[in-house]
């Protein structure tokens, strides 16, 4: 992973945009003073920007590119290579794989411990994408959800009262064949 180098912070580049002034700024400073917590997430709780805010000004602090994820499509097959806890560890999708290269949308792109964590997990070389924490627990939702019910236990369960016997499972009550005949 290519370290990045950050010649200014979120605050900086959110006054700079115009999407805050200095009163707000200093709000949210004196909060994190106080509190503790990062800045942008700060920033989001007081009211004073929106997370695409956020996201945007990350892409210009950072330098990568934003992703809005609510019309992405994502194989919900790369699901299986980051275990649905690690993902919301980190507020991350995987979105793409192409050989060894995975493509992640994070909302912290400045989060070494998390990339360095799933090129360890994964064997893969990491690029990242920036995207808002809700799009992006909202695709944990879709696809975690839709991958698990097909990597689910292939056998129906038993319905009760035909515990003891999986053959009237398969083919009806009675071992018949649908349609009551033998």
């Amino acid at each position: 992973m290519a370290k990045r180098i950050i010649t200014k912070r979120i605050g900086e580049v959110l006054l700079e945009r115009g999407v805050i002034n200095h009163k707000g700024l200093e709000k949210a400073l004196a909060h994190q003073k106080e509190h503790g917590g990062l800045m942008g997430q700060i920033l989001i709780q007081l009211g004073l920007v929106t997370e695409e805010e956020i996201a945007l000004a990350l892409t210009a602090q950072y330098g990568f590119p934003y992703l809005p994820l609510d019309n992405y499509e994502i194989d919900s097959g790369l699901t299986t290579i980051i275990p649905e806890q690690v993902a919301r560890q980190y507020c991350l999708i995987p979105i793409d794989r192409i050989g060894n290269a995975l493509t992640l949308a994070m909302a912290d792109p400045s989060n070494v411990q998390a990339i360095e964590e799933i090129e360890l997990l994964t064997k893969c070389v990491v690029q990242t994408f920036v995207s808002t924490p809700s799009d992006i627990t909202s695709a944990i939702e879709k696809h975690y959800k839709h991958a698990a019910n097909h990597r689910g236990n292939p056998t129906p369960p038993t319905p009760p009262g035909l515990e003891g016997n999986r053959d009237n499972q398969s083919n009806g009550v009675g071992g018949r064949p649908p349609g009551g005949r033998s």
